[in-house]
């Protein structure tokens, strides 16, 4: 029996099924099959074939990275794909550290035979400091003593990122303590994500509160790896930390068990979860696509939930409820996390997308939006609409103004940019993409209000970016809000056939003037020409991951690089910065932080001279050109504005920032000092807290330069006195030896050591010998009288024994340590650096 079809809509507009006649296809859609002669072979064989290195296989359109046959009647679908076994998984190992032990000496000498004043000059006391007794002390005094005392600023609530007191954020925080996802399945977690690649591409990113995260797509290990490409790692890059870009801040998390290894999907985020939503199978092996699920991480218990099974819900311009949800590819993915919703635009339905699809069956490309509400959010565009549920709300926009018309093609391989203003919601950009067989021009622009789930044309003027599929694209706002900068990166052309291109151009749609503009980077280093890339911006600072960049190179790693947006400049390193309002956990600029609507990750965003040049104003906005250039009939950008904010001095981006990248504007007119005013719901002054993180890292560093001075100081007068006290010593026994009847006229002071061993002391004649020595002074080569002895007693001699006993004074308690035969340690230094200070003085 055959194998079941499914039934796909006439128009092919939209994510969802339902019951109709399966569509003829025209022979320039048609996948190539094993001839048939007599016609009894069923679509079960014909899938079967796919995996049998005899028959031809049918061609998918390969990702749009090497795509063939654009040219003819047989399109991409008709080529083969080879079958390669999938190579085995190899675990490195981590080899153990050698630990080297020093030897033990032990240089004893016998009690009989010398006093006990000469005995420490032969043997070290066992509290002798060592480098691991040092190295133990400064642990004890950096992290045990300061735990004794509380701070607000070591406190455990002091979050250095993201803490702000209660504002008028306060209704987008409850609603997100609101958002309950289900109780997470118990998934085996497995061996971290590998960080080290050769290439990656076609993967699907997000930012989260600084953080950075990129889902599988498609990734080598070796310059001739040409299968077993598709993966499921996940990774994250740190933000809110300096770092350059051949050592990224990159850190392999678990791979998970559940979600696929998918490629040209999309990761949506909202403000505590990712959703992941599409994507295609690997053709090589092949891998047969497994019933669409949404998968959602919970970043705090970093944990995935599987939503399964999908169905819409009826809305504004939408398809009828209760259909369920396919799984596209290589659609245009955008998050709006200010209003709970993410959305995904055109993209495609085929045999690696789509379980039971027939290989027989050819793409089909789509031009519905797909409109995903978050768990706890509310969408009054959608029917019956309340809060969300835990598998949140599906909505497929098929009938969106120009949408349902022939002047709205299907599309894949296109980007989505969010824009705010200019309606309730704000409004949603559509850049670039296409088919195999045409592809869409950017002199006018798909622009979609989210409010009215409507879409609508916007014509632009300068120079046209060439036709491409599979660029990046992200979006930065000036400081008041007057304009927003689009920025385009990259991309490939595939036409004409056998010809194929990446770009490593960058260009600006600056809105609401709709003007392009090509940034000039020919002077620059810049990374090799790519597609299939993600891009994501914070600080001002676009962070490019990855991309196809052809079969020449051999390896792209780590395959991370960042433009300044501000400067229009690669750069070698990313700038975590800091000042006023750089602990927003959005990375707004510090004017908009009030609005949570602004765009995220514009943090210390200047707008560039070639941009002023073209709109009027000046760094922090106050453009001239307020409308667009091609004006506009009708829509939201006929009759709405831009968000617009009020720029004080202080409200500056960036003004505090100690390692902000400079943005090579010069001058800044008059922006710094004025205040522009506008009305907008989400207009106000620049906020922010004070930057806690920056305190608690200035604290620690003073602190551990304190420690450092501290312990220099008491290393040097560790061995000042260390060397009074052998001096003492010497000159102790010297003297002794000197001065005693029995050695008088012998063999001087060696002859002396040389038949010590066989003399006898009383208990007497060693305090009185150890009185004596007490009155040398460390440094004199020559003996004294006993007279000049006596008249040491009564002088100031630091090392002299004085009524009282130990502890009487602290001069004399150093010098009954030292007669005691006790050599200085370094932790009595440490503790009493004042006392040994005098000893070294004195002397």
């Amino acid at each position: 029996m055959a194998s079941p079809e499914p039934q796909i809509s006439g128009e092919a507009s939209g994510y969802s099924t339902t019951p109709a006649p399966v569509p003829t296809y025209s022979s320039k859609y048609s996948r190539r099959r094993s001839p048939d002669p007599d016609g009894t072979r069923t679509d079960r064989d014909i899938i079967s074939s796919c995996n049998d290195e005899d028959e031809t296989q049918p061609l998918r359109r390969n990702s749009a990275f090497l795509e063939v046959g654009l040219g003819g009647d047989d399109a991409i679908v008709d080529a083969k794909l080879k079958e390669v076994p999938r190579p085995r998984l190899q675990v490195r190992f981590r080899s153990k550290v050698d630990v080297v032990e020093p030897d033990s000496a032990d240089d004893c000498v016998d009690s009989d035979t010398f006093p006990a004043n000469r005995r420490a000059t032969g043997q070290m006391p066992f509290f002798f400091p060592t480098l691991p007794r040092l190295l133990l002390l400064a642990f004890v005094i950096v992290l045990i003593i300061p735990s004794l005392h509380t701070t607000p600023l070591l406190k455990a609530d002091a979050n250095p990122v993201g803490t702000r007191g209660p504002g008028p954020l306060e209704n987008v925080q409850a609603s997100r303590s609101k958002r309950e996802l289900p109780a997470p399945n118990n998934m085996m977690k497995r061996e971290d994500s590998p960080t080290v690649v050769c290439k990656r591409w076609a993967g699907q990113s997000a930012v989260v509160n600084g953080t950075l995260y990129y889902y599988g797509g498609r990734s080598t290990t070796s310059a001739d790896q040409t299968t077993n490409e598709w993966t499921n790692d996940f990774l994250s890059f740190q933000l809110t930390k300096s770092w350059q870009i051949t050592t990224p801040s990159l850190t392999g998390l678990p791979v998970p068990s559940g979600p696929p290894a998918v490629s040209l999907g999309y990761l949506w985020n909202s403000f505590d979860a990712l959703y992941l939503y599409g994507g295609e199978f690997s053709d090589s092996p092949v891998e047969l696509p497994t019933p669409f699920s949404t998968w959602a991480y919970d970043i705090s218990s970093s944990s995935w939930t599987d939503l399964s099974n999908p169905q819409t819900s009826s809305g504004d311009n939408s398809e009828p409820a209760n259909q369920a949800v396919q799984r596209a590819a290589e659609g245009a993915g955008v998050s709006v996390p200010g209003i709970g919703r993410g959305f995904y635009f055109g993209g495609h339905l085929d045999g690696y997308t789509t379980p039971d699809w027939s290989q027989s069956i050819a793409r089909v490309y789509i031009k519905g939006l797909l409109e995903y509400t978050y768990p706890g959010y509310s969408n009054a565009a959608v029917s019956n609409s309340g809060t969300a549920g835990s598998a949140g709300i599906y909505r497929n926009i098929t009938e969106g103004g120009v949408q349902d018309s022939s002047g709205f093609p299907e599309r894949a391989d296109g980007v989505l940019v969010y824009v705010p203003g200019y309606s309730k919601q704000g409004i949603i950009i559509g850049l670039a993409g296409g088919t195999n067989a045409t592809f869409t021009q950017m002199n006018v622009i798909d622009v979609y209000d989210i409010a009215s789930s409507t879409w609508y044309k916007q014509a632009t003027s300068g120079p046209t970016p060439e036709i491409r599929v599979n660029p990046c694209a992200i979006a930065v706002s000036a400081a008041d809000g007057t304009s927003t900068q689009v920025h385009m990166y990259g991309g490939q052309n595939l036409v004409p056939y056998g010809e194929q291109i990446q770009y490593d151009d960058m260009w600006i749609l600056t809105v609401p003037s709709f003007t392009w503009i090509k940034v000039d980077t020919s002077n620059q280093a810049t990374p090799g020409a790519r597609a299939g890339h993600t891009c994501n911006v914070w600080n001002a600072q676009m962070v490019v991951v990855g991309g196809y960049v052809g079969q020449d190179v051999s390896c792209d790693s780590p395959g991370i690089y960042v433009f300044n947006t501000s400067s229009l400049t690669w750069q070698n390193d990313y700038y975590a910065l800091d000042g006023d309002g750089s602990d927003d956990d959005l990375n707004r600029q510090s004017s908009q932080q009030d609005d949570a609507s602004a765009l995220q990750g514009s943090y210390g965003y200047e707008v560039p001279l070639l941009v002023q040049s073209v709109i009027g104003g000046n760094s922090v906005g106050k453009a001239t050109v307020t409308a667009p250039a091609q004006t506009a009939t009708q829509g939201p950008l006929a009759t709405g504005q831009p968000l617009t904010y009020s720029v004080t001095a202080t409200g500056v981006p960036g003004a505090s920032g100690t390692s902000s990248p400079s943005s090579g504007n010069g001058g800044s007119g008059d922006g710094g000092s004025g205040s522009d005013s506008g009305s907008s719901s989400g207009s106000g002054g620049g906020g922010g807290g004070t930057n806690v993180g920056a305190i608690v890292a200035g604290v620690i560093a003073g602190l551990f330069a304190v420690l450092a001075a501290y312990l220099g100081f008491c290393v040097w007068l560790y061995r000042k006195q260390l060397k009074i006290y052998k001096n003492h010593v010497f000159l102790s026994q010297r003297q002794h030896l000197s001065d005693d009847p029995r050695y008088i006229g012998g063999a001087g002071v060696a002859g002396a050591l040389g038949v010590a061993s066989s003399q006898k002391y009383s208990d007497k004649s060693q305090t009185d010998d150890s009185r004596n020595s007490a009155d040398n002074r460390s440094g004199n080569g020559s003996s004294r009288s006993a007279n000049t002895r006596a008249n040491a007693l009564n002088s100031n001699n630091p090392y002299r024994n004085v009524p009282g006993g130990a502890g009487s004074a602290t001069a004399a308690s150093s010098t009954e340590d030292l007669m005691a035969g006790q050599e200085p340690s370094f932790l009595g230094v440490v503790l009493n650096p004042r006392r040994s200070l005098r000893v070294v003085n004195r002397d």
